[in-house]
């Protein structure tokens, strides 16, 4: 791809903007391909994910234990479950936050900043002292590092999933869509990975008092790592100008929110039944097996690191079937098929080992044909100047009302009313995203 025909699209600004980066920060004069944007973006999303996953496991084998210990099983998990939900309530006001450091310094310097906050918050959890020894201040603490979590997370948006899919080959945007989805199951599987070692190889003594804490050390090495491998991305000469030849900047929220809002609330319910399954076969199945199973938690975690393996070769399939049918066509497909597997949910769960098993591998498969075209469906119908701000905060909103209080809510409804209810939610997710495309297209039929 020449630069010089990116650089000539419709709408493009001149290369001018006082903030949209440092521009001499290990400049260099080397080309940006889309493929070396697509190792970016695998990069910067399977870190985060990592961070996140490592967090939603410790929500269910360790925090309850750890930092509850004065509730029940139950209850522990469900308190656990509402910390948990936290990050996703902080994460849209951490992207304002965030963007406003951008517009007055530089996306290095927010994104720099972020991820240390990120990385920072997530190695203090791993030295909280216990409620034992603290008492209500290690719950408060939990609550506020998690907090920073999540608004570290919504200032680490850093464009290159718009810019990756603006410089896509054409007929293959599909493709280049999906390749950031990656980064959840493959965060998931090395979280997932040294948990059940750990689970394998230490007692339960040994892994509540300290093997437990190990995972965030390794999250905030990780981070590290990716924010030099994303800083030597951004830094560059050619990706500052990408950003700027497609308005890549960010704007004020409310203007976007007043010129498109509409955009925003359609983009994140058209993901809505992906982020309501992603929770369902990866933090709920955990959290009920360790409440109402013997199963080893070991070994559920060999199966579900099994699941996303599937799921990473699903979203493979997904860029695929997305740039063949259409990247809405996909998800509305796949909707109706997570509506007729939210059917499924009480007599696989209730199925012992080979119903359990298949609820996770099924479910990662769907998970990945679905999660892998999640983002951009809609966000497409941004203006090129709204486009930055407007992705990051749709991505914000789908996590926030699709995904945050999942765990808690299939729980509690399961707990106390059958599995039966937890179908019901999946059920409302599916119906949710094909109300959104079916607006959607009625909008750009009308306009």
């Amino acid at each position: 791809m020449q630069s010089t025909t990116t650089y000539g699209d419709a709408g493009a600004a001149p290369v001018t903007s006082p903030h949209s980066g440092a521009r001499n920060i290990n400049a260099r004069d080397a080309h940006v391909a889309p493929g070396d944007i697509a190792v970016g973006v695998v990069i910067g999303r399977a870190s985060e994910y990592f961070d996140f996953f490592v967090y939603a496991i410790a929500s269910v084998l360790v925090f309850p234990a750890v930092f509850f210990p004065f509730a029940d099983r139950l209850e522990g998990t469900l308190y656990s479950f509402a910390i948990f939900s936290l990050a996703y309530v902080a994460r849209p006001i951490g992207t304002l936050v965030f963007m406003s450091i951008q517009r007055h310094f530089s996306r290095e310097i927010k994104l720099t900043i972020a991820l240390f906050m990120l990385g920072t918050a997530t190695v203090a959890i791993s030295a909280l002292p216990t409620y034992s020894r603290w008492g209500e201040w290690a719950i408060i603490a939990l609550a506020v590092l998690r907090l920073g979590q999540g608004a570290a997370l919504g200032g680490s948006w850093d464009g290159l999933p718009s810019l990756l899919a603006l410089n896509a080959p054409e007929g293959k945007r599909g493709w280049y869509a999906m390749l950031g989805q990656l980064g959840a199951p493959v965060g998931f599987m090395i979280a997932a990975g040294i948990f059940a070692y750990l689970l394998s190889e230490l007692s339960q003594d040994d892994f509540l008092v300290w093997g437990w804490r190990f995972p965030f050390y390794v999250a905030f090495a990780i981070n590290v790592v990716a924010l030099f491998a994303r800083l030597r991305l951004v830094s560059t000469r050619d990706y500052t100008e990408l950003l700027d030849a497609h308005q890549l900047d960010p704007v004020p929220a409310r203007e976007v929110v007043g010129k498109q809002g509409m955009t925003i609330v359609l983009g994140a319910l058209a993901a809505l039944a992906s982020y309501a399954l992603f929770h369902l076969v990866t933090v709920f199945p955990l959290s009920w097996i360790q409440l109402y199973d013997t199963r080893s938690m070991a070994d559920f975690l060999h199966v579900q690191i099994m699941g996303a393996g599937l799921a990473i070769g699903a979203v493979l399939v997904s860029g695929w079937i997305a740039d063949k049918f259409g990247r809405r066509n996909t998800l509305g497909t796949l909707a109706i098929l997570i509506a007729l597997f939210a059917g499924f949910v009480p007599t696989l769960m209730d199925g012992g080992t080979a119903g359990q098993n298949t609820f996770i591998l099924v479910g990662f498969v769907l998970l990945g044909l679905s999660y892998g075209q999640a983002a951009g469906a809609v966000t497409s119908n941004f203006l090129p100047q709204y486009r930055y701000t407007g992705a990051a905060l749709t991505s914000d909103v789908a996590w926030l009302v699709g995904a945050a209080f999942a765990p808690l809510v299939a729980l509690g409804l399961a707990a106390n009313f059958g599995l039966g209810y937890v179908s019901l939610y999946l059920l409302s997710g599916a119906v949710g995203s094909l109300a959104a495309l079916s607006l959607n297209r009625a909008l750009e039929i009308r306009n």
